[in-house]
């Protein structure tokens, strides 16, 4: 394949195929949905139970952290995921959700190296079983910083307003609930881990164990 047929092809996996495989070119756009899929399935072990730790922890809402009585799965953190997904894809096609979707997984790598970096001057008293050269964390954070403000300043969108406003909607959650736990939202979120519980059959990890 030239470079000219590289950039003017909608599916490149796919143009491959025809030109090597010919008669069996089908097996590529099979491999590409089997790969997808798979990528879903292990994002959605993954990222759930990112949200059920930071429920456990105290970061989230403690009904996030509460698993299932009969399949033992953190069932309100895996749903918690899909509804975030959901808003997600809500305002454009697929080529905005992979937009979406790789500003705000870039913006947070480099926020979470870059509080690696910190803690390295500022918490060395921290046991540290893996330890790497200082320059690697740096180069991450450079490389997060160039994927993260590159697509803006090259084709600014509303997009990433909306992506950055939805981040930051979070905030409002943690404060009221979390950080403050005003005693008004308190009786919000009792009733409603109740009924969540009843509905989806799910208790703290800590009664299961028992």
């Amino acid at each position: 394949m030239t470079a000219t047929e590289l950039l003017q092809s909608q599916a490149v996996a796919v143009t491959f195929g025809d030109r090597v495989l010919y008669p069996a070119s089908w097996i590529v756009p099979l491999f590409v949905a089997l790969s997808a899929l798979g990528a879903a399935n292990g994002t959605c072990f993954t990222s759930g139970r990112l949200a059920y730790v930071a429920g456990r922890e105290g970061h989230m809402l403690k009904v996030l952290s509460y698993i299932s009585v009969k399949r033992l799965t953190p069932a309100p953190a895996i749903i918690f995921y899909a509804t975030v997904g959901f808003f997600y894809i809500l305002p454009g096609d697929i080529n905005t959700l992979i937009n979406y979707f790789s500003f705000a997984v870039w913006l947070f790598y480099g926020l979470t190296v870059l509080g690696l970096i910190i803690m390295r001057y500022t918490r060395k008293d921290l046991k540290r079983p893996i330890k790497v050269p200082l320059v690697i964390p740096f180069i991450v954070v450079l490389v997060a910083i160039i994927l993260v403000l590159a697509p803006i300043i090259s084709e600014p969108e509303f997009a990433y307003l909306y992506c950055v406003l939805f981040i930051l909607s979070g905030l409002i959650f943690y404060v009221l609930f979390i950080h403050y736990k005003f005693a008004w939202a308190q009786k919000i979120s009792e009733p409603i881990t109740m009924h969540l519980q009843m509905l989806l059959e799910v208790v703290p990890p800590e009664e299961v164990t028992e």
